[in-house]
């Protein structure tokens, strides 16, 4: 369910197909993701899933998807 959120989010943000998402993407490598990018992506997931602020150490510690994933996950349960 979250992997489903996430990635409609990413495809909103990267005018990307939500199909072409997966847990290997690689925000820089995959989606070009730049440091604003990032910053709006995180302000998107902060009001989607209901978390505080992503701290910048968390932020550099994802690079994939799936990282995103196992991070919110872990926020959330």
């Amino acid at each position: 369910m979250i992997f489903e959120k996430l990635a409609q989010l990413i495809a909103e943000q990267f005018n990307v197909d939500a199909d072409s998402i997966t847990m290997e993407t690689s925000f820089a490598d995959d989606l070009n993701a730049d440091s604003v990018d990032i910053v709006d992506l995180s302000m998107a997931l902060e009001e989607e899933f209901n978390i505080d602020e992503l701290g910048e150490e968390e932020a550099s510690s994802i690079s994939t998807v799936g990282d995103l994933v196992r991070f919110l996950q872990n926020k959330i349960d």
